[in-house]
């Protein structure tokens, strides 16, 4: 069975860096919209079988549960990775082999991203793919197999960690780059790339709305 996990982080505490330039109120409106994108691209993968949403933020959980996702409450933030291992360890034991972790700031990601990441790891394969952020430090998206392959290691340099963790367990891994989920929205900097080209993404119509993008 295959899976696709979004982790987001509680709205309060999502995206604080851009809270200078934009307000919290605004913040984690901008948030919650990127999530809405993010949902809308993995209900519309083809490649998976279900669907989850971990996550501490009741009004996430909410959107998820409306629109048909599987929803895991962490119920209190644990930090991205805790809430990854709960949500991993939950779905695994429901039969989930292959696990796709998409994380909640990168909204011009699609359905044919995702798609295309389950196609790069055949379901019988023991392995991991990712796709690494614009400047290759980060991580946008992880699949495994088995789904508990490796721990996730979200944060500063994420990318060598995780190919490390791989290198160290044997197991074949694959960088896959992908334009739209490459750009994760951290910093108004972030922002500015993003509304260079226009897109019917909530996100973009929030930035619309704050003035940040002229839609």
């Amino acid at each position: 069975m295959r899976a696709i996990l979004i982790a987001a982080k509680h709205l309060a505490f999502a995206k604080t860096r851009l809270g200078r330039a934009v307000g919290d109120a605004d913040r984690m409106a901008l948030a919650e919209a990127m999530f809405r994108d993010v949902l809308g691209a993995a209900l519309r993968a083809r490649a998976a079988d279900h669907v989850a949403v971990v996550s501490s933020d009741p009004a996430l959980l909410e959107i998820a549960r409306t629109a048909g996702a599987l929803v895991i409450d962490e119920e209190f933030p644990r930090g991205l990775n805790a809430a990854v291992r709960l949500a991993t360890a939950a779905l695994a034991a429901q039969g989930v082999a292959t696990l796709c972790t998409v994380l909640s700031d990168i909204p011009l990601v699609t359905a044919e991203d995702i798609d295309a990441v389950f196609s790069e790891l055949a379901e019988e394969e023991r392995g991991v793919v990712l796709v690494p952020s614009r400047d290759l430090s980060g991580t946008n998206i992880i699949a495994r197999s088995p789904a508990g392959a490796i721990p996730t290691r979200f944060g500063g340099q994420s990318l060598a960690r995780h190919l490390g963790e791989c290198y160290q367990l044997g197991l074949p891994s694959r960088v896959v780059r992908q334009r739209g989920p490459a750009l994760d929205l951290d910093v108004i900097e972030d922002l500015n790339e993003f509304v260079r080209t226009p897109s019917m993404t909530h996100t973009y119509s929030q930035l619309a709305r704050l003035g940040i993008a002229h839609g």
